[in-house]
């Protein structure tokens, strides 16, 4: 039976399993998919070794990028960005090549596009992690201006100290990427200028479970459009199945 799976830490937030479960279930598909907790990511060589029947892998926090250290090669699109959230399993006269790429990239355009406005032409991109660098890539596909945001400054990017009212009023399309909000910590959540939000501002939040985090619960107090997690996760799921069924 092929076995495929989802790795990283926690994993209580995910529910991709269910998702791959259900699909099988629903079209008969003779497969399986599991979580494979791994508190370090040294622990994904053992991993390999022992689950023999593994086709395919998800990849969530905190190892989107340290996982790369374990591929033997990288789509175009997973070298571009610098992350990881699929691998391959490509098994050929008894030698195994695992191969990295990115569906993010998919999922988050997809779910984007479908609430973009004319006026929404510039963004803030909260956080600096692997999911950020699949969302930086679709806005420069987009061609839309963003400026990253972190809990420290640095080049190419400001802290969370430095932004201000002004700045989030320009900026109408803000986008989280950081896993604050993320069950079970529900109350963290990024600190911004919420009250400088309006009905123009589109806040999108990369987390999906809770369905309306802290962060979309206060944007949608002052009026802004919000949008979490859940289409971009339907979205990287079903471009992940497209490409472990191409081997």
């Amino acid at each position: 039976m092929r076995q495929f799976g989802l790795i990283g830490y926690p994993l209580g937030h995910s529910f991709s399993a269910s998702f791959f479960t259900e699909k099988f279930e629903e079209e008969g598909i003779d497969a399986v998919y599991r979580n494979f907790p791994l508190e370090a990511i040294r622990m994904f060589k053992d991993l390999v070794k022992r689950e023999k029947e593994l086709v395919g892998l998800n990849v969530t926090v905190p190892y989107k990028q340290e996982v790369m250290d374990y591929l033997d090669s990288l789509s175009p699109i997973a070298q571009s960005i610098q992350a990881v959230n699929t691998i391959s399993f490509r098994r050929s006269k008894g030698k195994l090549e695992l191969v990295g790429d990115n569906t993010d990239v998919i999922g988050f355009r997809r779910s984007l596009e479908q609430h973009l406005k004319t006026h929404h032409t510039s963004a803030l991109v909260l956080g600096t992690g692997g999911s950020s660098k699949a969302v930086l890539y679709v806005l420069d596909q987009l061609g839309i201006i963003h400026t990253r945001v972190s809990r420290t400054g640095g080049d190419n990017r400001i802290s969370y100290e430095e932004l201000n009212d002004e700045l989030l009023s320009k900026n109408t399309l803000v986008i989280n990427t950081t896993p604050l909000g993320m069950y079970p910590q529900v109350e963290t959540f990024p600190p911004i200028f919420y009250e400088a939000l309006s009905a123009r501002h589109l806040l999108f939040d990369l987390v999906y479970n809770p369905e309306l985090t802290k962060f979309l619960s206060m944007g949608e107090r002052y009026g802004a459009n919000i949008v979490n997690g859940h289409d971009m996760l339907i979205y990287q799921a079903e471009a992940s199945w497209e490409i472990w069924n191409a081997i």
